[in-house]
């Protein structure tokens, strides 16, 4: 496993790198929060374990922002001297998927981690992207630039299917298969949905992303994707 830890006490994150790492796995390591959260989005990272009380930004506040503003998944195992019932709720509300009190056996620590890493891989997300446009299939929740775009459940079969295949061209045909199956609508129905498609994805942002090949039909790409 790659696994980040998040700990500002040398001597626990020496402790838990040297274990690990003799146990054959590799380790990245953060003494704040902010180094550690950096990381966390940047890198990808089989588990992460976190330290609740670190400088610059807590471990709550790390899992919050992983979670929420970096929409990352990353398994969390929490490590803290807080033993409360309210110090344990506080951290999976904060997006921990583990908690483990100090202190405690590196063995533990280990067969935590391969748990959660197992865990982890089972769950597939279920989120497309082509380039900064974003599409979770489960909240059904586009976002460009992070921004959350607002679309009829036509405008969102359509995008899913050009995203699906990006950066392939998809007919018009299909298209229109996919949205109203054998019922098809008038000749001009698609051209509808594309134009009000690319008034919310494409026409408040510099970058346009649908692009149309005439006479075929749409894909969404990157401007210098060249197919």
């Amino acid at each position: 496993m790659r696994i980040l830890v998040i700990e500002d006490n040398q001597d626990i994150a020496a402790n838990l790198g040297d274990f690990l790492e003799d146990r054959g796995h590799t380790v990245d390591f953060a003494a704040d929060g902010v180094t550690g959260l950096h990381l966390a989005v940047v890198n990808e990272f089989d588990a992460i374990v976190l330290d609740l009380n670190l400088p610059g930004m807590d471990g709550l506040e790390v899992a919050r922002k992983l979670r929420n503003d970096a929409r990352k998944q990353t398994p969390i195992l929490m490590l803290t001297a807080r033993d409360t019932l309210d110090n344990k709720l506080a951290g999976f509300e904060s997006g921990a998927d583990d908690y483990l009190i100090k202190p405690f056996a590196l063995q533990e620590v280990e067969v935590r981690l391969n748990a959660l890493s197992r865990r982890g891989k089972g769950i597939q997300s279920r989120e497309l992207q082509v380039s900064d446009l974003e599409y979770n299939l489960d909240t059904l929740e586009v976002r460009r630039e992070g921004k959350l775009l607002q679309l009829n459940p036509t405008a969102l079969k359509i995008l899913q299917s050009l995203m699906e295949a990006s950066p392939a061209v998809v007919t018009r045909q299909e298209l229109e298969t996919r949205v109203w199956g054998e019922e098809l609508p008038d000749s001009d129905s698609l051209r509808v949905h594309i134009h009000g498609l690319r008034s919310v994805v494409d026409k408040p942002f510099e970058t346009p992303l649908i692009q149309t090949r005439h006479g075929i039909g749409y894909r969404i790409a990157p401007p210098d994707d060249g197919q």
